[in-house]
């Protein structure tokens, strides 16, 4: 049962991170200039994807194990509601990432701070597979 407690444990480290993003790091941004705004947004970024990418996975992989052992298909599902992130990154947010990490600090503007209001709708899928897969792991736990 320790991967089970241990996949809960990433799932809530992942959706924290992504409802900080959200609903923290995101509103403080935006008070930002439109060049400081996308100046902080680029690295932030990058740093957000280096740590949720991994726990994405690791989630996964502790769940697929926690199923394995116990059989309990609410670990599985889980698992897959965080990797899901991976797919929904690539579809779905990287064309905006593309656009904002292509677009150069004098060339930032109202079009820079659309995509990243866009990109933080978007990025807020994040905390709902992870809020998801928090329900599902409990499911599976208790």
């Amino acid at each position: 049962m320790l991967a089970g407690y241990l996949a809960l444990m990433i799932a809530a480290l992942f959706t924290g991170a992504a409802f900080y993003i959200s609903f923290a790091e995101q509103p403080a941004r935006l008070g930002l200039d439109d060049r400081a705004l996308l100046a902080q947004w680029k690295p932030a970024y990058k740093r957000g994807f280096a740590m949720q990418a991994p726990l994405a996975v690791a989630g996964f992989a502790l769940g697929i194990v926690a199923w394995w052992l116990t059989g309990r298909v609410a670990f599985l599902v889980g698992g897959f509601l965080l990797l899901a992130n991976w797919p929904w990154t690539i579809l779905g947010i990287m064309p905006v990432n593309k656009a904002l990490m292509a677009t150069q600090p004098e060339e930032a503007g109202p079009h820079s701070r659309a995509l990243i209001v866009r990109w933080n709708r978007l990025h807020s899928v994040r905390t709902a597979l992870g809020c998801l897969a928090i329900l599902a792991i409990l499911t599976a736990l208790y």
